[in-house]
């Protein structure tokens, strides 16, 4: 949801109204009314849009399962769980690289449909150091 976010707050022209940076994903999710039914339209029985316990309010969103107070998880909660935050680790480290190989990609105010391309040429680079090539 980060990067999808991302666009809701920046100031470029061409992309959305401008969101405040400290403003709290969920709320910047609900003000860009575009963002939350494409992912509607995107989520299917194959695909879900993972997020973590901050979007907990959002039922279109597949949350981590928070244990109410005094209750424990069962095994299959747990299960699904680990595979949610497995999933979403994949994408977290994935987008840690980059930003910590690439200073330049730390602090991007470009909109984010521009900066497709120069994040591209950096996962090349960054696959290249790696030796992953694809």
């Amino acid at each position: 949801m980060q990067e999808a976010t991302t666009c809701a707050r920046t100031d470029t022209p061409g992309c959305p109204k401008v969101r405040p940076g400290r403003e709290h994903d969920t709320t910047c999710a609900r003000a860009h009314r575009a963002l939350l039914p494409t992912l509607d339209a995107w989520t299917d029985d194959e695909h879900a849009t993972l997020a973590d316990l901050g979007y907990g309010g959002e039922n279109r969103l597949t949350c981590l399962i928070k244990a109410s107070r005094g209750d424990k998880l069962t095994d299959d909660q747990r299960t699904v769980n680990t595979v949610h935050s497995a999933t979403r680790a994949l994408a977290e480290r994935g987008n840690s690289l980059l930003k910590t190989t690439f200073k330049a990609l730390r602090r991007v105010s470009l909109c984010p449909w521009r900066i497709g391309a120069i994040t591209a040429a950096a996962l090349v680079l960054l696959h290249h150091q790696h030796e992953r090539t694809t």
